[in-house]
């Protein structure tokens, strides 16, 4: 663990807490609960992550982290476990609504916005934006679950065609989700709709695919923000 971390977790075990310090995606180490109060250090983002790993932070009543406490006798971590952070993510229920469900905010770059605020203090991303890059991860995946696409044409529809069950198989429905994809990046427009694949579906850091882009820094995050916009429209999320 480096020295800053080092520093950071002492500060914690004294019953410091962890907040968003400013929009450049720092975070102030304090002590005490007054928000107003002089941070005893910043932290960056690696830093943050090298806490969230150990000791582990857990959501603050008020807003922030504070540090976990360790188990009596501390199983085995499980896979996945280091980089976690609690929190909640809007979602699309079939019905069209959205709803609010416990996630894991670390495990994605659209996660990872999702905590952002600008200099304001507003979420940098809407609910809809959040809950349509959602649904394209979720058909992406479901997309690739199936068999080969390229060994499945026969399997579109065709005009005219009669005696089928209306029953969708496994691969049948990795087709149909290929379709969404398809359809749902054609609606990002050409402008966006590259930059849109590498974040949500390709799991591409936002930093990453801005240098792929050759785009400058932050940047990308306005270009991402159209393009989910416009995916949002799509999706009919309001």
């Amino acid at each position: 663990m480096s020295g800053p971390a080092v520093r950071a977790r002492g500060l914690l075990a004294r019953g410091g807490w962890i907040d968003l310090a400013a929009a450049d995606g720092s975070y102030a180490l304090r002590i005490g609960g007054d928000r107003r109060a002089r941070a005893a250090m910043t932290l960056n983002e690696a830093t943050f992550r090298a806490l969230v790993e150990s000791p582990g932070l857990k959501a603050r009543k008020g807003g922030g982290w504070v540090e976990r406490p360790a188990p009596t006798n501390p199983p085995s971590p499980p896979h996945g476990a280091p980089g976690r952070i609690e929190g909640e993510r809007a979602v699309m229920e079939p019905d069209g609504r959205l709803t609010l469900r416990r996630a894991n905010l670390g495990e994605s770059p659209i996660g990872w916005l999702a905590r952002r605020r600008d200099a304001e203090g507003r979420p940098w991303l809407s609910p809809a934006e959040i809950a349509a890059a959602e649904r394209l991860r979720l058909d992406a995946e479901r997309a690739q679950s199936g068999p080969s696409l390229t060994m499945r044409w026969d399997a579109l529809p065709r005009a005219g065609g009669g005696g089928s069950s209306g029953r969708l198989e496994p691969g049948d429905r990795a087709l149909a989700a290929w379709r969404r994809v398809a359809e749902a990046m054609e609606a990002c427009g050409p402008a966006t709709r590259g930059f849109v694949e590498h974040i949500c579906i390709r799991g591409r850091p936002i930093q990453l695919a801005e240098q792929d882009f050759g785009l400058r820094r932050r940047a990308g995050k306005w270009l991402l923000k159209q393009g989910l916009a416009a995916l949002a429209d799509h999706y009919r999320i309001l």
